[in-house]
């Protein structure tokens, strides 16, 4: 896909691998500008980001300044926006909720790079979980980026 503008990584509740996606991925160059954003499928009003998944963006030097979690809406996803979500199951709901969203524009973030394995939810799991979920995603955005600049 080509021409994107703009991201939006989408998991449940909007509040750890989204916003760590989003974060590492603000880190990286990219060829032209794109708008980053991070998404929930179930935010029933904003919340603060889970201070786990903040804590691990922190130590890594990742800013996560006036973050609450945000529902996706229609009105956000154009032609050119690359919704990537978590897990497989995230992807469904989406093209369920949002029948008019081009479904090749809507990919599990794993798949779209390649991986076989999904990007673990860390919730409830002990500070380490979070950081092997940033070390999962960091590695896995670079793939993306990659791709991306590439596709150029």
């Amino acid at each position: 896909m080509s021409g994107v503008d703009k991201i939006i990584f989408v998991a449940k509740s909007g509040t750890s691998r989204e916003p760590m996606a989003a974060g590492i991925m603000r880190e990286f160059v990219m060829k032209h500008p794109v708008e980053i954003l991070a998404r929930g499928l179930v935010v029933q009003f904003p919340e603060p980001m889970n201070q786990k998944a903040e804590a691990i963006l922190i130590s890594n030097g990742i800013s996560t300044e006036g973050f609450t979690s945000k529902q996706l809406e229609l009105d956000e996803i154009t032609q050119d926006t690359l919704i990537l979500t978590m897990e497989s199951k995230h992807r469904e709901k989406i093209l369920e909720c949002f029948p008019e969203v081009n479904p090749e524009h809507v990919h599990v973030l794993s798949e779209f790079v390649g991986d076989e394995l999904e990007i673990l939810d860390p919730y409830g799991g002990a500070l380490q979980n979070y950081g092997l979920c940033y070390e999962s995603l960091r590695m896995t955005i670079k793939k993306l980026v990659k791709i991306l600049n590439e596709g150029e």
